[in-house]
């Protein structure tokens, strides 16, 4: 947890140490502070802010570009701020054309993500894994990862190039726009909604010498495939958007069933954390010790 006073932890160059280590780095998605905080204490090494999951947590509704740059970096700062691990975060398009992508890869690094990843996606946007996906000329992609990579002001900030067009316009083409984005001075590739274990594998094989971003999207297009494989392939970075969402989703839907049936929830809390439980995961006595630090009434 985040120390109140802490001096923001670097999260870029803490970033690149754990993507140059022997395992793939595992970042489950977080869609606001409060998942961001279990995740750490889970013990995982960062945190991915998922666009899906922000975008259900804020609008309640799916994923389909209707978040602005200001609510994405505001949530990204309040996850940041929440924890001391890097966070990784979905900045969809980059809200625009090439100067757009500047200010936004100046807001997520002055928000202190350690990441973003920007796709090639016609606005407005969509889920990588839903129908309907277009994709701009890899020209005008090359343009912007170009624009993010000069608009940085930190080195170790990592910048992941995306690629959507393998539903678009296949996976050859889509190997071929992710190799012209590595050219452009993308740190890291992503190419989404891979859609068997052999396109997974040639992938992989396809850049041997560039990290690559592998998105474990829960009940997507890209089949399931274990940790122990995809660190053999040399995937660097594996994603999980969805598991934490999917989870809160299903527990309180289940204990508003039972909340609905009984009439309270008498019955639900016996199965639940209780609240000292709760605010200790918030901090709590952290909070309260820092008060009696500072007051001298």
């Amino acid at each position: 947890m985040a120390d109140l006073l802490e001096k923001s932890p670097d999260g870029p160059r803490r970033l690149r140490e754990l993507l140059s280590g022997d395992a793939p780095v595992v970042a489950p998605g977080a869609y606001d502070a409060m998942s961001a905080l279990l995740i750490e204490q889970a013990g995982f090494p960062a945190v991915y802010m998922t666009g899906f999951g922000t975008a259900a947590s804020l609008l309640g509704r799916p994923d389909v570009g209707l978040l602005t740059m200001t609510e994405m970096t505001g949530a990204a700062r309040r996850i940041v701020s929440a924890v001391g691990l890097p966070v990784i975060a979905d900045a969809d398009d980059g809200y625009g054309n090439p100067v757009n992508v500047v200010r936004t890869v100046r807001e997520y690094e002055a928000a202190g993500v350690a990441a973003i990843h920007l796709e090639d996606q016609v606005a407005p946007k969509r889920c990588g894994h839903l129908d309907g996906k277009e994709v701009i000329p890899a020209e005008a992609m090359v343009g912007k990862i170009e624009a993010a990579v000069a608009a940085r002001r930190n080195p170790d900030f990592t910048i992941i190039a995306r690629t959507d067009a393998g539903a678009v316009e296949g996976f050859d083409a889509a190997v071929r726009r992710a190799r012209r984005y590595r050219e452009a001075g993308a740190d890291m590739l992503f190419v989404e909604a891979l859609r068997t274990e052999a396109e997974i594998g040639a992938a992989a094989r396809a850049f041997p010498d560039v990290p690559l971003l592998f998105n474990w999207a829960e009940g997507g297009r890209t089949p399931p495939i274990g940790l122990d494989r995809l660190a053999e392939l040399g995937y660097r970075l594996v994603i999980l958007p969805l598991t934490t969402l999917l989870a809160a989703a299903q527990a309180v839907t289940d204990v508003l069933a039972g909340v609905r049936q009984v009439g309270t929830p008498e019955e639900a809390v016996k199965h639940l954390p209780g609240l000292r439980d709760v605010v200790g995961t918030l901090g709590l006595p952290d909070v309260l010790a820092l008060g009696e630090r500072f007051d001298h009434g």
